[in-house]
């Protein structure tokens, strides 16, 4: 069942790069007490995520934070490593990237994504959600194939 607006995100671990090097967050400490904007992309370094979602978010990070957000973070089902070379690639230091590595979050919010066509196996979906004190209070998922409702731009226009 897909996570929705008023429910409470699930408990689940995820990896980050600190810098000491991998590390484990819990998503109930994460989003626990503060307003989060989690985006989520297929795959990191593929072609519309590095080339418009990411740097939408990135680019807009103040505006962000000026409207009472007290955290972004990028997920994808992939490993912490990649994620964090993609962070630095992107100059992505305001960020939180999470590795979602075997997709348990992704399935546990419901935005599991076959890719296996594609040579990719399981992904999440595209979207973007708003939580505070971890419970959803937006949520922009993306029809497949589409990249509108989950971009920085749009997610800003709605807070």
């Amino acid at each position: 069942m897909t996570i929705q607006v008023g429910d409470t995100i699930p408990e689940a671990t995820l990896g980050v790069m600190q810098g000491k090097g991998p590390a484990q967050i819990n998503t109930k400490d994460y989003f626990g007490g503060r307003k989060v904007v989690l985006f989520s992309v297929p795959g990191a370094f593929t072609p519309t995520c590095s080339a418009r979602h990411l740097p939408g978010y990135v680019d807009s990070a103040e505006e962000f934070f000026n409207k009472g957000v007290d955290a972004i973070a990028c997920m994808a089902v992939n490993d912490v490593f990649v994620m964090g070379a993609w962070g630095r690639g992107a100059n992505a230091d305001q960020l939180d990237m999470l590795a979602d590595g075997n997709g348990d979050f992704a399935r546990a919010l419901g935005l599991e994504l076959d890719s296996r066509a594609f040579g990719m196996g399981m992904r999440s979906k595209r979207f973007a959600l708003v939580a505070e004190d971890g419970v959803v209070t937006q949520l922009f998922l993306e029809e497949p194939g589409e990249f509108r409702v989950s971009s920085a731009e749009h997610v800003l226009a709605n807070l």
